[in-house]
């Protein structure tokens, strides 16, 4: 690229190299200061993440690859695979997933149609639409640990539940019926979450299209398919893909509700992983668990988003 410039020596007009003008116009400096100001911003998050993300992971990998000891003085010794080995052919790792995956299963569908349902009824302004968005967002923004506590009462054997059912179940006695409890309490705590995503995307469905569907004679299912559905589908891989994430990441609930019982039937990845962590002391074997763990939510994620690849080739 070049600009034009007047030559002292000749009235006509000579060619100069514009990045050469650039250069002498202090250019550096000024793509420094350009990139100055939002680096400055990101920095202190990107420091956190570092410190509280990356490098607590490189830990974890590191002590899955030993007999990791905690006692002082206690030197660690590196046994390689054996971690890996042991939780591969170890019968409670599998049932902890089988649970993990159950309950990611049974929790993140009707999350994703219920949130997308009561979307759809509270988008359009009315006088008590922004009671009920605040009624439905509540379970989002209230203790996972005092939520636990309450629905472990509330399926307690003398609890609500069987109390207006009529039935003597003893919820959390058993591995089904547990896992049935704790999946409600998944359920219910996160329809808000998903509900407040979708509203936001479905702002931006263009009207004008709704309007040319309604013109045309379509229905509100055939608008919804054809029109609103496709609008939002970025929305729709976005929410499932953390929904899955956060699926197999659930410990607080089963944590409080059973702790693994009976006879850790309700274990979870993450509820396993603790116990063989801080109650027994493995840290390279719970640590060589949580990298498992890790790789599978990982190995999803990239599925899932693949499959919400938009129609134009743009992942969600």
């Amino acid at each position: 690229m070049t600009d034009l410039v007047r030559d002292a020596s000749s009235p006509t007009l000579a060619r100069r190299s514009f990045p050469g003008a650039l250069r002498k116009a202090g250019w550096p400096m000024a793509r420094m200061r350009t990139y100055l100001a939002p680096a400055l911003f990101i920095a202190p998050g990107f420091l956190l993440f570092l410190v509280a993300i990356v490098w607590p992971m490189l830990q974890a990998i590191q002590m899955s690859f030993y007999d990791w000891k905690v006692v002082a003085g206690a030197a660690s010794t590196f046994i390689g695979l054996t971690n890996y080995i042991g939780a591969l052919n170890d019968p409670h790792v599998w049932l902890s997933l089988s649970n993990s995956g159950v309950y990611m299963l049974f929790t993140v569908p009707p999350q994703i149609v219920l949130g997308l349902g009561i979307a759809l009824l509270l988008k359009d302004k009315s006088p008590v639409q922004p009671l009920f968005r605040a009624l439905y967002y509540l379970p989002v923004v209230t203790s996972w640990v005092v939520v636990s506590l309450l629905f472990r009462y509330l399926f307690a054997d003398k609890g609500l539940v069987n109390w207006m059912l009529g039935l003597h179940v003893s919820w959390l006695s058993d591995r089904w019926t547990a896992l049935v409890a704790i999946c409600v309490l998944g359920v219910w705590k996160g329809v808000g979450w998903s509900m407040m995503i979708f509203l936001a995307a479905l702002q931006g469905v263009p009207q004008s299209l709704v309007e040319a569907a309604k013109i045309d004679g379509a229905n509100r299912w055939q608008r919804f398919r054809t029109v609103t559905l496709p609008s939002i589908w970025p929305a729709v891989g976005f929410v499932t893909v953390m929904l899955v994430i956060g699926g197999f990441n659930v410990f607080t609930s089963v944590q409080n509700m059973t702790g693994g019982a009976p006879a850790g039937d309700t274990d979870v990845m993450l509820t396993y992983m603790f116990r063989q962590a801080f109650d027994f002391l493995y840290f390279g074997y719970g640590s060589a668990i949580a990298v498992l763990l890790m790789i599978i939510v990982f190995a999803l994620s990239i599925i899932q988003l693949r499959l919400f690849r938009a129609p134009s080739g743009e992942a969600v």
